[in-house]
Formats: structure tokens, C-alpha cells, sequence
């Protein structure tokens, strides 16, 4: 009887369910909120001059790295430089990067804008700069990594093809990623992506919000890549002001 009872319920709760469905909205409006912009574009003015300006602090890398990449050989057997990624020391300071620092600079400022933050009582700087080559021998890559203390973040490509390596984005909201679901078509961009990558060229520019988990696929090293990483941070002018005074 009783479980009659219980089952007489769920038919008028389901018939019930069934009723207030009609009056649902029949078309629904779309919305979209919280979204992760990536810019890029190209500037092959800057990539002749860079190019020559960064050579000299990937052979002092090279130079640094060459006891550690012998040892490495001569323990485990000659891989050559496989493996290795050559990291410059920073180049803020150097005039020859002074154009593309202010550029960088520039165009963070206008991209914080267009995203919605109030600027008026910050100043943009490029806090780091430094440029990286991947190993000859192929095996560069970077690990999935964000950029602390920091707004604005990209790279400037001097050396690479559809044969190098490339960056790869991975979706920066953690309680969406831990409840994915199957892609239906992971050749397609839809709201069910959770990485994203960018082919890159000589020239080619990328910003993106520092938050952004970014990596770099291993590289096989069949040519040679090379590029700027870059991190601007807004700073508070009262904060600047202080630091002036002092």
C-alpha cells in the first residue's frame, strides 16, 4: 500500500514537471561572462635588430650552461644540448630593447583598458624582459606555469615555424577544469575547450592576461626558436610617489 502510495506521487510530480515545462521560454538569450582575451598580431619591424641584439646573451647562456651540459654527456652519454632551454639575464637596461620595452609597455596599457580596469591612478611597467633559445638538438620545452605579481604577459617570436615549438593556453578557471566533460569535436573551439595553442612566425606578437596557464610544447628541433618573454605590472602612482620622495 504504501509503496503504491509513493509511486501515485511520482506520476502526479512527473505529470506535474511535465505541465510547467510548456510554459518554459521557448528561445533563450545568450550571455557570455568571465572570458580570458588573448591578443596577437605581427611586427617583423623589430625581429632583424632584436635578433642581432640577443645573440650575445644566448652564447653567455650557452657559455654558463656548457660545464653542466659536459658533465651531463659524459655521465649518461652525448646528447649534445638536448633538453636545454638558454635563458638570458634581463634586458631591461639595454638600449637596444628599449623600443620594443616601451611598445610593450603601450600596448599592455591600452589592453588593460579595452579589458575594463580603471588606469587613471596606475603606471604600466615591464618588469621582466628576457629572451630564451631552445635547444639545437630539440627537447626545449616550459612546463604549464602563470606569471606572479603581474597584468599583462606575452611574447615576441625571433625564431620559429610550423616546425618549432609553440605556446599553449590552458583554461585559468580551476572548478571548470575540474569537472570537465568529453569534447564532442576537439578540432573545434567551443565552451568545452580547455587548451588552446598558437602557431607562431618571426614577428609574431602575443598578450595575455598573467594569470593565463601558458606552456611550451617540446620542441624537435629541426630549426632553431627563439623569442622575448615579457611581464608588465600596474603600479599604483601613489605607491610611486613614496618611492620617489624617498
Amino acid at each position: 500500500m504504501a509503496l503504491q502510495m509513493k509511486n501515485k506521487k511520482l506520476k502526479q510530480k512527473q505529470r506535474k514537471i511535465k505541465k510547467d515545462q510548456a510554459s518554459y521560454p521557448q528561445q533563450l538569450q545568450l550571455e557570455e561572462y568571465f572570458k580570458c582575451p588573448i591578443w596577437w598580431g605581427d611586427a617583423p619591424e623589430f625581429v632583424k635588430d632584436l635578433n642581432k641584439a640577443s645573440d650575445k646573451y644566448i652564447e653567455e647562456s650557452k657559455k654558463n650552461l656548457k660545464e653542466a651540459i659536459d658533465k651531463r654527456n659524459k655521465k649518461f652519454g652525448d646528447k649534445g644540448d638536448m633538453g636545454n632551454v638558454f635563458h638570458s639575464t634581463s634586458l631591461i637596461g639595454d638600449p637596444a630593447f628599449l623600443e620594443i620595452q616601451n611598445y610593450i609597455g603601450a600596448t599592455s596599457h591600452n589592453l588593460l583598458g579595452e579589458m575594463g580596469f580603471d588606469l587613471s591612478n596606475f603606471e604600466i611597467f615591464t618588469t621582466e624582459l628576457w629572451v630564451q633559445e631552445f635547444a639545437k638538438k630539440g627537447g626545449g620545452h616550459h612546463t604549464l606555469h602563470t606569471h606572479w605579481n603581474g597584468h599583462m604577459s606575452g611574447f615576441y617570436f625571433l625564431k620559429a615555424s610550423d616546425k618549432t615549438s609553440m605556446p599553449l593556453f590552458e583554461d585559468p578557471r580551476a572548478g571548470n577544469v575540474m569537472n570537465l566533460l568529453p569534447e564532442k569535436d576537439k578540432t573545434k573551439i567551443t565552451y568545452a575547450t580547455s587548451q588552446v595553442h598558437y602557431k607562431v612566425q618571426p614577428g609574431r606578437m602575443i598578450f595575455f592576461p598573467s594569470y593565463m596557464p601558458h606552456q611550451y610544447i617540446v620542441d624537435m628541433g629541426y630549426e632553431p626558436f627563439r623569442f622575448i618573454h615579457f611581464n608588465c605590472q600596474a603600479i599604483p602612482k601613489g605607491v610611486l610617489n613614496v618611492i620617489q620622495k624617498k
